[in-house]
């Protein structure tokens, strides 16, 4: 008599919140971690309650308070027309910070789905993938985000689409390697043998198991998407005047550096910081979810 393996105890079934409570003490036990989780909360919060926040209209002019230095009255002072600065600062990390989510969203929408599907299928599939991606590749991120952005247009949506498309062959390399490592696994074999669907494999045990470099890698990828929009903001490629952005604040800066060098210091020290927040950050969730480091 022939036995039959119920294809859902092929895996050992993983104890979720064992798992999460060793990964949140890992974190714990990371102050590095925990200081870049406290600077993106901080941006987080700020971008979230910019429309509560009891502070100038961004775009509001003050021609009696051109290029005035910080102040009681502008504590960032004033650019180039009399506007707050650290009004447009708030304001403006809505735009650097929803362009860094919803670019890494696009990449990994986009990305882990055809990095599965070409290291599941092997074959033709994985190889025209492949050859896409690496002719992808083959340029700069921060080149290919410009040319998209330019043919494109600009604007905020287009910039996000750019550097979403840009990152995404990181995701689809990244999600390729993970699947093809997880497809030699024993309970992956023992669930094909016993003739579980390729759906059900794909969303059961694979996607699992490659969630966590691929949680490491967005977060990672903020970062760089963030300094991305600010580039094409400051080349006049993403947010438009009179919207706020950091990158677009810079753009402006850069022609009164001498006169009113407050207009660059500000917002050039607000992507240093959430960018360094967010690498910390996932550097930590890197060390946190390997499960090599007990």
């Amino acid at each position: 008599m022939t036995s039959v393996v119920d294809p859902r105890a092929a895996a050992p079934a993983p104890d979720l919140p064992k798992r999460q409570s060793r990964v949140w003490k890992k974190l714990r036990r990371n102050p590095a971690a925990l200081l870049g989780g406290a600077v993106v909360l901080f941006f987080v919060l700020v971008a979230l309650l910019a429309p509560l926040l009891p502070i100038n209209d961004p775009t509001a002019t003050d021609w009696l308070a051109v290029r005035q230095a910080p102040s009681d009255k502008y504590l960032f002072g004033t650019d180039e027309i009399g506007r707050d600065v650290l009004s447009r600062m708030i304001w403006g990390a809505q735009a650097s910070l929803l362009a860094g989510v919803v670019s890494v969203v696009i990449a990994v929408c986009l990305g882990v789905p055809l990095g599965v599907m070409a290291g599941y299928l092997g074959g033709w599939t994985d190889a025209t993938i492949s050859r896409v991606t690496e002719a992808l590749l083959a340029a700069p991120f921060l080149i290919l985000a410009i040319a998209l952005a330019a043919f494109l247009g600009p604007s905020l949506t287009n910039a996000m689409i750019a550097i979403g498309l840009s990152a995404m062959p990181i995701f689809i390399r990244l999600a390729r390697a993970q699947t093809m490592t997880v497809m030699t696994e024993d309970y992956v074999e023992s669930a094909r043998a016993v003739g579980l669907r390729h759906g059900a494999l794909v969303t059961r045990y694979i996607l699992p198991n490659i969630f966590p470099p691929i949680l490491v890698q967005a977060t990672l990828t903020i970062a760089t998407a963030i300094i991305a929009e600010a580039s094409l903001s400051f080349l006049g490629l993403g947010q438009q005047a009179p919207a706020p952005s950091w990158g677009s604040m810079l753009n402006i800066a850069k022609n009164f550096l001498e006169q009113a060098p407050w207009m660059a210091l500000y917002p050039g020290a607000a992507i240093f910081l959430v960018v360094l927040g967010f690498n910390l950050l996932g550097d930590g969730l890197r060390d946190a979810l390997d499960p090599r480091d007990t």
